[in-house]
C-alpha cells in the first residue's frame, strides 16, 4: 500500500486499517522513512511558508518571520517532531501492562505513528497561518485513531482503552511543553527576552508575557522519567505496592491512571 493510500485509508477506515497496519512487517527504521518522515514535512515546511513567505496581517499589522530564523524553526521543530513522536510511542509502549495490555514498542510506534496521521496531514493549514486552528482541529481526530488503535496493536481490553488514551494525550501535551521550550532555545528570537533573572525563556505576544521555566521542566523531565522506571520495574516484578506507589507519583505530576489488578 503506497502513502497516500495509507493515509486515505487510516483517516476514513481507522477500525478496518489497524488489523493491517499490525500484519505487516515493519521496522523502526522503516516506519520512520516511509511514513513519519515524510508526514512531519507537511506542518513544518508549511509553518514555514506560512510564517516566513505569507506572513501574518491581523488589523492592518504586517507580521514575517525572518527568513534564516523561519528556515531554523523548520529544521529544529522537524527533528523535535520525529523525536517526540518516539517519545510518546516509549510511553504508550511502558503503559500497556497497566491497562491490561502486551508492551510491544514496534506496535506502539505503529500507533503513534499512524494515529498522528490526521494531526500532520492537518499541519497543511499552517500556510495560512490564520487557519492554523484549523489544523489543532485535525490534530484532535488522530486521538480518536489512537482510541481505535489501542485494542489492536497494544492488546487491551476494549473498555480500558480511554483511560489508556488520555494518559497517552496527557503525556503527549507534558512532552510537547518541554519540545516547545527546547525548541525555543535553539530558536531565539528577538521577542525573546533571554536576559532575565530568571532561568527560563520569556516569549512577549500581543496578549502578554509566557515564561518558560526551564529549569522545572527539566526537573520535571527527570521525576517522570524515574516514575517511569519504577512503574516498569515494579510491572515486571509484579509486586502490587511498588506499582501503586509509583502510580502515586505520576498523579503527583498530572497523570492520572488505574494500575492493572494481577492476574489470577
Amino acid at each position: 500500500m503506497n502513502l497516500i493510500q495509507r493515509v486515505q485509508a487510516i483517516l476514513l477506515k481507522p477500525k478496518e486499517t489497524w488489523p493491517q497496519i499490525e500484519a505487516e512487517p515493519a521496522s523502526t527504521a522503516s516506519i520512520y522513512t516511509g511514513y513519519i518522515m515524510i508526514l512531519a514535512l507537511i506542518p513544518a515546511l508549511a509553518g514555514f511558508i506560512g510564517m516566513s513567505l505569507i506572513g501574518v496581517n491581523t488589523f492592518g499589522v504586517s507580521f514575517r518571520v525572518p527568513i534564516l530564523q523561519g528556515l531554523a524553526q523548520l529544521v529544529v521543530g522537524y527533528v523535535l517532531s520525529l523525536v517526540m513522536i518516539y517519545v510518546i510511542a516509549l510511553i504508550t509502549d511502558a503503559l500497556a501492562p497497566t491497562f491490561g495490555g502486551q508492551k510491544n514498542r514496534l506496535n506502539a510506534l505503529k500507533l503513534v505513528a499512524y494515529g498522528s496521521t490526521a494531526g500532520m496531514v492537518g499541519g497543511i493549514f499552517n500556510l495560512i497561518p490564520m487557519l492554523s486552528v484549523l489544523g489543532i482541529l485535525a490534530a484532535l481526530y488522530s486521538i480518536y485513531l489512537i482510541y481505535t488503535g489501542l485494542p489492536t496493536l497494544m492488546k487491551n481490553p476494549e473498555g480500558k482503552s480511554l483511560p489508556y488514551t488520555a494518559v497517552i494525550i496527557v503525556c503527549g501535551i507534558l512532552a510537547g511543553l518541554v519540545i516547545g521550550a527546547l525548541s525555543a532555545l535553539f530558536t531565539p528570537t528577538p521577542a525573546m527576552n533571554l536576559g532575565d533573572a530568571n532561568p527560563g525563556v520569556t516569549i512577549e505576544t500581543p496578549e502578554g508575557k509566557v515564561h518558560l521555566d526551564t529549569d522545572k521542566m527539566e526537573d520535571w523531565g527527570k521525576r517522570m522519567e524515574e516514575a517511569g522506571k519504577e512503574m516498569e520495574a515494579a510491572q515486571q516484578s509484579g509486586d502490587q505496592a511498588a506499582m501503586e506507589e509509583a502510580m502515586k507519583k505520576m498523579q503527583n505530576m498530572g497523570i492520572t491512571a488505574q494500575p492493572a489488578q494481577p492476574s489470577e
